[in-house]
């Protein structure tokens, strides 16, 4: 029987190695399907890469959809439902409408903080899913591929305070650059890299962009208002591999938020509809 696979997890758990933690929630393991369906992962794994090879934006795509999953309601795949007549589904909720991704999750089957908060928002956020400031900083590191829409973060660049002024914790080099790709405060059809510096490489050079007060969200450059997560953001500018260990940790971590197992919740047959 095929089973409704969290697939982005799958894909993140395929290239970033973690030793087992003490935090994963009770009825989860690796392997989980050796003996019901042995091939599952290597399945999972096979036809992420297959799609991936032919989109290089697939791996922001699910690393968001992840996360907009994760923040919600816990990590039980409610994302992936459809809407019906009588129940409006996850995915057609208004922060969800721009994710995608989902047909490769169906080929396999297999209270979001918002980029305008500040960092005592997005802590309470992260804190109230058992995660803590490394987590937030780390997996803010997410943005190191993808894009942003402008209207996310046009503020900063046309009126912060309400005067027609940009922020001012903004690289002002990088902010008339985004005004060049931006037309205006309201344009919700433009995309912009969200890491200036290697936009298509999952590495840690999205801490140096923040760094400079390149961060493209008003999120990004909360990290440096904080004195400890300055320190984290220091440390993953150290180098890639221990950007890369601690970011497997976090997002294991996260994936073990308010999952359902055991009689509390089902394998969906079709990852789009509740089992009937």
């Amino acid at each position: 029987m095929k089973a409704c696979l969290i697939l982005a997890f799958l894909f993140l758990s395929s290239c970033f190695q973690a030793p087992a933690a003490s935090h994963e929630a009770a009825g989860l393991r690796h392997n989980f399907y050796g003996k019901s369906c042995p091939c599952a992962e290597d399945t999972v794994r096979n036809i992420t890469w297959a799609h991936v090879s032919k989109n290089s934006a697939l791996p922001a795509k699910f690393l968001r959809m992840q996360f907009h999953d994760c923040f919600v309601r816990g990590c039980d795949a409610s994302i992936l439902l459809n809407s019906t007549a009588n129940s409006k589904a996850e995915k057609d909720a208004a922060p969800n409408l721009s994710l995608s991704g989902f047909d490769v999750i169906d080929e396999a089957n297999a209270n979001i903080p918002s980029p305008l908060s500040n960092f005592s928002t997005l802590l309470q956020n992260f804190s109230s899913k058992g995660l803590g400031l490394e987590d937030l900083v780390v997996l803010s590191g997410a943005h190191t591929i993808g894009v942003g829409h402008c209207n996310l973060f046009s503020k900063r660049l046309y009126n912060f305070t309400g005067k027609g002024d940009a922020d001012p914790s903004l690289d002002s080099t990088y902010a008339a650059f985004l005004r060049t790709q931006c037309k205006g405060p309201s344009d919700n059809a433009t995309v912009v890299a969200m890491d200036p510096l290697t936009p298509l490489s999952f590495d840690n050079r999205y801490f140096a962009a923040v760094q400079q007060h390149r961060g493209l969200f008003q999120s990004d450059a909360a990290l440096l208002t904080d004195a400890e997560s300055q320190r984290v953001v220091k440390e993953m500018v150290k180098g890639p591999h221990k950007f890369f260990a601690h970011f497997a940790h976090s997002i294991k971590k996260m994936g073990s938020v308010g999952v359902l197992t055991g009689n509390a919740g089902e394998i969906r047959k079709k990852c789009y509809v509740v089992n009937s």
